[in-house]
């Protein structure tokens, strides 16, 4: 039996892939499970190996001192969490709240659940689901730290890695936006890549080699745009953004000829040239970052 299993037990509110993979690493070890999905017959595999399926949300979470609800958007943790019988079962209960949404909606969900009793965590899942319950996972936690260190031994049994960062409720979410950023341009990059590379006569297997190439040099360009960002200095010694400009005119130029849709690139290449125009051309990338932020 795990040491988790003497903690309190767990209400999963929401069962889709991730949701079922929450509720069944918090089952592995041992806890008392509750679990509840809006669209009757998900708890089923869960309730086989012996999670209680609640008959209603309201009943899900008066069944257990911390709540755990992953679902698509905070529009749905809305509708499943503000119906007035709900709300009274909650109060005084915790709500681990590991939607993923916009910082702006965490605050909201935070200003909601203090006003109506509730004790509230927001969260961000930066794994898949098949990492849950394994060492792979990554949680991104943000919202009161006594309450967080409170839960931490039932969270922790969903395995992985536990960060808080900080009190300010909307971090969790803002950390995910950017992570997320980085990760939905690449995937685009990627497909687009595959495109031209295809209608050049490319296969997908041939480019993968000299693909991982460019993403194994990807960790340390981040890690000296990050420190360049945060210093306000970006030197163009060695890759100028005239430069950039360029490279990414070759790439819209040979899309475009192939019929290919070449937006992205061209919103890319748009910065870029934004960038020189106001006379930043022999500055390093990250002064696009810079001349973004700007209000």
């Amino acid at each position: 039996m795990s040491s988790h299993a003497g903690q309190s037990a767990v209400t999963v509110l929401g069962l889709g892939p991730m949701g079922r993979s929450l509720a069944g690493a918090f089952l592995d070890a041992g806890l008392r499970v509750t679990v509840w999905n809006r669209t009757p017959g998900r708890d089923r595999e869960l309730v086989a190996r012996g999670a209680a399926g609640a008959r209603s949300a309201a009943e899900a979470v008066a069944a257990s001192t911390v709540t755990v609800v992953c679902v698509v958007n905070n529009d749905a943790v809305d509708a499943i969490l503000r119906p007035e019988a709900v709300t009274a079962a909650l109060k005084g209960r915790t709500v681990v709240n590991l939607t993923a949404d916009t910082p702006d909606r965490a605050r909201d969900a935070a200003a909601w659940a203090a006003g109506h009793g509730v004790r509230y965590l927001d969260g961000a899942i930066m794994t898949p689901a098949a990492t849950i319950g394994t060492p792979a996972a990554v949680f991104l936690h943000s919202g009161p730290e006594a309450l967080y260190r409170e839960h931490l031994p039932v969270l922790e049994a969903l395995g992985g890695t536990h960060t808080h960062l900080g009190e300010e409720t909307g971090r969790a979410a803002a950390y995910d936006i950017a992570l997320l950023d980085i990760f939905w341009t690449a995937m685009a990059g990627c497909a687009h890549a595959l495109a031209v590379a295809r209608a050049e006569g490319i296969t997908g297997q041939e480019l993968a080699p000299f693909a991982k190439g460019i993403g194994d040099i990807l960790p340390a360009i981040f890690e000296e745009m990050a420190r360049e960002a945060d210093g306000g200095d970006f030197p163009g010694d060695d890759n100028p953004i005239t430069s950039a400009v360029s490279s990414m005119a070759h790439i819209v130029h040979t899309s475009e000829a192939h019929g290919i849709d070449a937006g992205v690139m061209r919103a890319a290449e748009g910065m870029a040239r934004r960038a020189v125009g106001r006379g930043h051309g022999a500055d390093g990338f990250t002064r696009i970052a810079e001349l973004l932020g700007r209000r």
